[in-house]
């Protein structure tokens, strides 16, 4: 639907990688068509920042990182990271950073350490 509303893709767009079931989040930039870039951090497929695989070069995304990338950051291992995906789950995705809050297992001192590491 979003293509569609987009005009759709341009002639020759490589839609391989491309998750057409996936729900959007208000605000969310796709990029459809381009080969990923080398960092990993974006590219084909839709992928946003902090959603491609590897060293993560900005925010994590709330609403796309894996168990993997978000056991990347302090304080959250396997069993946190799949607490805050059952909640994007569960919740249709994070509209606001705040919202990291109600997972179980974030309280304020562990928040106020990952508030600057993470966006929705």
């Amino acid at each position: 639907d979003a293509l569609r509303a987009a005009g759709g893709a341009r002639p020759g767009a490589d839609l391989a990688g491309l998750n057409r079931a996936r729900v959007l989040m208000d605000g969310e930039q796709i990029v459809v068509g381009v080969p990923p870039d080398p960092a990993g951090t974006g590219g084909a497929g839709g992928a946003a920042p902090g959603a491609g695989s590897g060293p993560l070069a900005g925010p994590v995304s709330l609403n796309q990182a894996t168990v993997e990338q978000l056991d990347t950051l302090p304080g959250v291992g396997p069993v946190l990271a799949q607490h805050i995906i059952d909640y994007r789950t569960q919740h249709g995705g994070f509209r606001s950073v705040e919202e990291l809050r109600e997972v179980n297992g974030i309280g304020d001192r562990r928040f106020a350490d990952l508030r600057p590491l993470v966006g929705p």
